[in-house]
């Protein structure tokens, strides 16, 4: 069976991000509806999205631009956490900062993976070094 980026841990818990996102914002106040809360959930969405759509490109370089994506909005998400501790909105953050870290281990070993498949000279595709990635790392 061919490999998804469904089967990616990575994916995974960038989802797992974004339910973490979602519940601690149920919690901002109101007027924040359109400020930090927003720009939070659509940072974490944007992770499990742009790893989707990396592993939906021709080729890895393409690939790797999506990942990078993903991981800066790992960064952006991780700062909102730290503002919404600083605005008062949150009174402990070690659950979504933790799962943001471990998002962004995750995500730089597989851009490490990537770039190194993508500059040994081999051409293969998106799927074949998925296929290889995931029986890399069981």
């Amino acid at each position: 069976m061919e490999k998804s980026y469904q089967d990616l841990e990575v994916w995974k818990q960038a989802r797992e991000l974004v339910r973490l996102v979602y519940q601690i914002t149920k919690s901002f106040p109101p007027e924040e509806l359109y400020g930090l809360t927003t720009q939070i959930r659509r940072a974490a969405i944007s992770v499990a999205s742009n790893i989707a759509e990396g592993c939906g490109r021709r080729n890895a370089k393409d690939s790797l631009r999506f990942f990078f994506i993903a991981r800066a909005s790992l960064y952006e998400i991780e700062t909102q956490i730290l503002l919404a501790l600083d605005l008062g909105f949150l009174d402990e953050i070690e659950g979504p900062r933790n799962q943001t870290i471990k998002c962004l281990k995750l995500l730089n070993g597989f851009i490490k993976y990537f770039q190194s498949r993508s500059s040994d000279g081999q051409q293969t595709t998106i799927n074949e070094q998925l296929e290889e990635y995931g029986n890399n790392n069981r």
